[in-house]
């Protein structure tokens, strides 16, 4: 497996986590989905050959339960939202290369040669254990057809997983006092013979590859708990009648739906050859030859990538992982999405509205690291609209080639500057180092900063107040031009919509999907016709407006609704259900001279690095105006902390130090909540400025 930077000259592949076919698309749901349509388009312009693949997960008892309540088949139900799902995805210009699902023919054959290789290898046995049976309808319970408290933390739980509680994956058998999901009633459990995969065997091994996995760094210290602990042996079979059937006779299990799942991100990407030919891709380069294979995935789901999914794939003699990107969150207004109380905003209902996807694009893929939480808001969605896109990259596109078409019908003959040029290079060293870094973040600033660079130029320069002759007119408009031209081809991963409407003004001539990094610099088109303004703003009353339908939809699905605010997610990943659970005041005031104590400061992160042995400290570098403090804080799991470096951060500065795994800290840095969501500030408040 070649750790080189991209671009290399093995294939890749990016895979998303797969939907699981069981719901309704939110936006929640689309940022790991934007988030790897952004990486692979990005990789593309690298000249990275890649493939981008995923496909919709059918199986499992959460689909087999819901298909019982429409009175439709298991393949019905999914196969309707599998189709909803292949919809979607184009809407928001998610472009996959292959999307296929886990009941596919292919699939199938896969997930069944993949198995029979881990029963052949000696990696897979028998042992009896303990299943909740329904005693009523004679029936056993696998996991979500039972509920009861989980052994770890004592929280209610679902049979497969501690969803309300630790979040801890679940084996058959662990859940105490097991009801059944069926009938209510109390379950019992019983002897049942099960197939183990020996994830165990395998501990040695994990704890090399998470040390060399790259991608975000909650993918690599999420699971080390895990891997570095007591590493149990994983179930591999469930008594269901939908699913891929265990390979082997004599038994009327299914495989576990976390079986069949990954392996559909090597099937997708065995159909995509079987489409294309093997001379443009072949699927086996990557999987079983060598490749980059990156897997971009919601954080709850890290485990399963970073555990289980690598050690089958040793197992069966497959490539390993190269990187894997774990998302946050989205909340709504500070709150978790609750799909139940339809307190979301919906995909179809996002376009319903009017908007353009490459706007939800953008406010996805830069807002905040990938790892990090983002909450999503009418309110700032206008906020990032206006002043981002239509201030900054619209405002530069227009005036700009405007003033080209103007007065020159297009590009003047003039070379271009070196230090145009020179901005140029920064700003795709910027792009390509983001993509090295798996930064979706990182890759959207370059083409914003490059179009804030051109707003500055021509402001600087003032091309409207020099005389037609003036060389140095032609010169400026000339190099905004290959700006723009730049600020389309770096842009296009993040927009493309937009991108190749731009390219188009521009009368390229060709696709801005095809072209590469070096087309940001290779002349532009000597005639073009004249623009139009690419984005638009958000008016205030439309938030309003929006604002007031969210909340009627949300008032009237809680009047009808019970007390439950059950999970009905469409997937397993990237969606938050249940509201933050706030602390209450504390009754206890303080007076205002106890406030004026307090030296909190506006600070600037100009440094983070993980501190070696803690898995949750990071130490960081913050200039907080007078000086320069060196501060611990337990962010390391919770941010990507190359992306902090440059973000403004508030410190409590008069904090007495501690020595916190050997490293001091003067210093404390102010967060919210149990994900560390970082104090911030609004505007441009400068380092050392004090909170009052």
């Amino acid at each position: 497996m070649s750790h080189e930077d991209f671009p290399t000259d093995s294939p890749a592949v990016v895979t998303c986590g797969l939907p699981y076919a069981n719901g309704d698309l939110h936006i929640g749901h689309l940022r790991t989905y934007v988030g790897g349509d952004v990486y692979a388009r990005s990789l593309r312009k690298l000249g990275q050959r890649t493939a981008f693949v995923s496909g919709s997960d059918m199986h499992g008892t959460p689909v087999a339960v819901n298909a019982e309540k429409e009175g439709l088949t298991p393949e019905e139900f999914a196969l309707s939202y599998h189709e909803t799902y292949e919809e979607t995805f184009p809407q928001f210009n998610v472009e996959f290369d292959n999307y296929g699902h886990t009941h596919d023919e292919t699939n199938t054959e896969v997930t069944t040669e993949i198995v029979r290789r881990l029963i052949d290898g000696g990696h897979v046995y028998e042992k009896e254990i303990k299943v909740a049976f329904d005693p009523v309808e004679e029936q056993p319970l696998p996991d979500r057809y039972v509920e009861g408290t989980c052994p770890y933390c004592g929280a209610h739980a679902r049979g497969d997983e501690c969803d309300e509680g630790c979040g801890r994956h679940l084996e058959p058998g662990e859940i105490e006092d097991p009801t059944s999901t069926l009938t209510g009633n109390p379950a019992e459990y019983r002897d049942r013979e099960h197939k183990f995969f020996r994830v165990s065997e395998f501990q040695e091994y994990l704890q090399s590859f998470i040390s060399r996995l790259e991608g975000t760094s909650n993918a690599r210290n999420q699971p080390r708990e895990w891997i570095e602990g007591e590493l149990k042996d994983w179930c591999i079979t469930r008594d269901l009648d939908w699913g891929i059937d265990y390979p082997e006779e004599g038994t009327d299990l299914v495989l576990y739906v976390w079986v069949d799942a990954p392996i559909e991100y090597v099937s997708s990407t065995k159909q995509y050859t079987e489409r294309v030919g093997s001379d443009e891709y072949d699927w086996e380069e990557p999987w079983k030859v060598d490749g980059g294979i990156v897997h971009v995935i919601g954080r709850d789901i890290i485990q399963h990538h970073t555990v289980f999914w690598p050690a089958m794939l040793r197992g069966a003699d497959y490539n390993e992982p190269r990187a894997v990107m774990a998302s946050g969150f989205i909340t709504l207004n500070g709150k978790g999405f609750s799909t139940s109380r339809d307190r979301a905003v919906w995909a179809d209902e996002y376009l319903d509205e009017g908007f353009h996807p490459d706007l939800l694009r953008y406010y996805l893929a830069t807002n905040g690291g990938f790892q990090q939480d983002v909450d999503f808001s009418w309110e700032r969605f206008r906020e990032r609209v206006n002043n981002e896109l239509v201030g900054t990259v619209g405002n530069f596109l227009y005036r700009s080639l405007l003033f080209a078409y103007r007065e020159f019908g297009g590009t003047p003959e003039a070379d271009l500057s070196s230090e145009v040029r020179e901005r140029i290079d920064d700003a795709i060293d910027d792009f390509r180092e983001g993509v090295n870094d798996y930064s979706v973040r990182r890759v959207g600033d370059a083409a914003v900063r490059l179009a804030a660079f051109g707003n500055e130029y021509i402001q600087r320069n003032e091309p409207w107040k020099l005389a037609d002759d003036d060389p140095q007119k032609a010169q400026v408009i000339r190099d905004c031009v290959q700006i723009a031209k730049a600020v389309g081809v770096l842009f296009e991963p993040i927009a493309p919509g937009k991108a190749e409407r731009l390219w188009a003004s521009l009368d390229e001539g060709t696709s801005i999907h095809d072209v590469e990094l070096g087309a940001a610099l290779e002349p532009p088109a000597r005639e073009f016709a004249e623009p139009t303004e690419l984005f638009e703003k958000v008016a205030d009353e439309r938030v309003e407006e929006l604002n007031e339908k969210l909340q009627a939809r949300i008032a009237e699905s809680e009047a009808d609704a019970s007390d439950e605010d059950a999970d009905d997610s469409a997937t397993d990943e990237a969606d938050t259900t249940a509201d933050v659970d706030l602390e209450p005041l504390a009754t206890e005031r303080i007076g205002f001279d106890d406030f004026q104590e307090l030296d909190i400061r506006v600070g600037r992160i100009l440094a983070a690095e993980g501190i070696e042995g803690a898995d949750k400290l990071a130490r960081l570098e913050v200039d907080i105006g007078v000086e320069e403090r060196q501060v611990v804080a337990g962010i390391k799991q919770l941010h990507d902390l190359d992306s902090l470096v440059g973000e403004r951060v508030i410190i409590l500065a008069n904090l007495e130090k501690a020595e916190l795994f050997g490293v001091e800290s003067n210093g404390m840095l102010l967060a919210a909540g149990e994900e560390a969501d970082l104090l911030t500030t609004l505007g441009d408040a400068v380092p050392g400025e004090k909170i009052r």
